[in-house]
């Protein structure tokens, strides 16, 4: 019996699949303006553990993550720039350009942490047709209005809005939640497409039924998991930060749109923390897993830490703890490695104590107590192999192999871009950018030598 506690009716709940043996999973990707930081991570380490959970339980899972290029601005309320432009701007390339980069910048530390990639990678940029329809359809219904800077979302025709969120929309105040915007109905209405501003070209603008411009950051994600997941799906997930806006808008403008209720259950992954508060781009203390590796971290070590910590709970971090993650990874790969008989029939007991533990809410904490204690248990090495090697489809740890021996690293594709940009820069004689893009090279842990048939880049030591 596989449970979940559901952010929507805050209790935890048997899971029951619209079908029998397939899940519909969507999950909130990335906006890609710069590189994720470990805060980010975290979520996406969870969404993996509910996937690998799933496919434990013998379920098929069909999951959509959607890649954030245009439209998610710098504020909730609307405004400001758009986070993909000032990142162009900010680094003296397309707009295009920039959201390729950090996407394979991102797809990378996915596969550094052994985290299965989505079924299917849908970007906003790749479906502006099926957004404007979306809002057409909202727009026949009624759920609509026009200002000066775009269409809006009338969240008092939606009378569940605000479920999710348990807000008290009658005590909510203009800015209380989002800045102050004169033109807005109600506070917590939202642009579902913003106009190009008067006299500017931006590079990301569309021609539509209302004016040029581009989509409102929520509407991508119901237009997307509509189209390849159905009107109502099984699990959408995301962090906490969704719940009050993002998640709270893809509901009423899904279920506006389609009459039908838009996802059975939500799961809401908690903060990683530094220094007791919130780790963000914005606030500028965020790490990235590259800054790990610096430090002789290995990724799956961090993947380890995360999971010492239920879900949906806070996880503060430190580095004397990730330190002694390593240390407790580093023990299992060791006892793993020297180990000569490694096949046997696995421990049943041991076996389901894992599995209750995973279908409780994705309990991962009492998970590696299992393996705790299978690893302390008198019965044959054989036996307890087989089931960590079952145990590890959930917990994605790689103890089949220590990574650290698994061979080549591979370049990543990011790294290889910056490589080819600075020879542009060499043949042009622009040393300056040349030198900059070296140092970026450095810092992301590789060291470039130019030599006469062009240059070679490898791990740094």
């Amino acid at each position: 019996m596989v449970q979940f506690f559901n952010t929507l009716t805050r209790t935890k709940e048997v899971f029951k699949p619209l079908k029998k043996s397939a899940v519909s999973l969507y999950t909130c990707g990335p906006t890609v303006y710069n590189y994720a930081h470990i805060g980010n991570l975290r979520t996406y380490l969870f969404e993996d553990v509910l996937k690998r959970a799933l496919l434990w339980n013998g379920y098929k899972v069909k999951h959509v993550m959607n890649i954030t290029d245009v439209g998610h601005l710098t504020s909730d309320a609307d405004t400001g720039e758009d986070k993909i432009e000032a990142g162009a701007r900010r680094e003296g390339r397309s707009a295009a350009e920039l959201a390729r980069f950090y996407t394979e910048a991102f797809q990378h530390d996915l596969k550094g942490l052994n985290i299965i990639e989505p079924s299917v990678w849908v970007k906003a940029t790749a479906h502006i047709k099926e957004q404007i329809a979306l809002i057409k359809t909202l727009e026949k219904k009624g759920f609509t209005y026009r200002t000066s800077d775009g269409i809006y979302y009338d969240t008092s025709k939606f009378k569940k809005y605000g479920r999710l969120a348990r807000l008290n929309l009658a005590g909510q105040k203009e800015g209380a939640r989002v800045a102050r915007n004169t033109e807005k109905k109600h506070p917590t209405d939202f642009a579902l497409w913003k106009f190009s501003p008067t006299g500017t070209k931006r590079q990301m603008e569309w021609p539509s039924p209302w004016g040029v411009g581009f989509p409102g950051w929520h509407v991508e994600c119901s237009a997307m998991s509509i189209k390849c997941l159905g009107k109502t799906i099984d699990i959408h997930t995301g962090g906490v930060d969704h719940i009050p806006v993002h998640h709270e808008n893809e509901i009423a403008q899904s279920e506006a749109a389609t009459g039908q209720k838009f996802v059975d259950y939500w799961l809401h992954g908690e903060f990683l923390q530094i220094n007791d508060g919130r780790m963000g781009k914005s606030k500028g203390n965020f790490i990235t897993l590259k800054t790990l590796q610096e430090r002789k971290i290995h990724p799956l070590a961090y993947r380890y830490f995360v999971l010492q910590a239920h879900y949906r709970s806070k996880l503060n971090f430190t580095w004397d703890a990730l330190k002694a993650a390593q240390r407790g990874l580093d023990s299992i790969w060791h006892r793993i490695d020297s180990e000569p008989d490694k096949r046997g029939r696995g421990l049943p007991k041991f076996e389901e104590k894992f599995s209750q533990a995973i279908n409780d809410d994705l309990n991962t904490a009492k998970a590696l107590s299992v393996v705790s204690g299978l690893l302390r248990a008198s019965a044959p090495w054989p036996n307890k192999y087989a089931s960590l090697l079952k145990f590890d489809k959930v917990l994605g740890l790689n103890l089949s192999i220590d990574p650290k021996r698994a061979g080549q690293v591979e370049i990543p594709a990011y790294v290889l871009e910056l490589a080819r940009r600075r020879e542009l820069a060499r043949q042009i004689k622009d040393f300056r950018q040349s030198d900059q893009l070296r140092s970026e090279i450095e810092r992301l842990g590789f060291q470039i030598e130019d030599a006469p048939d062009g240059p070679k880049i490898k791990p740094a030591k």
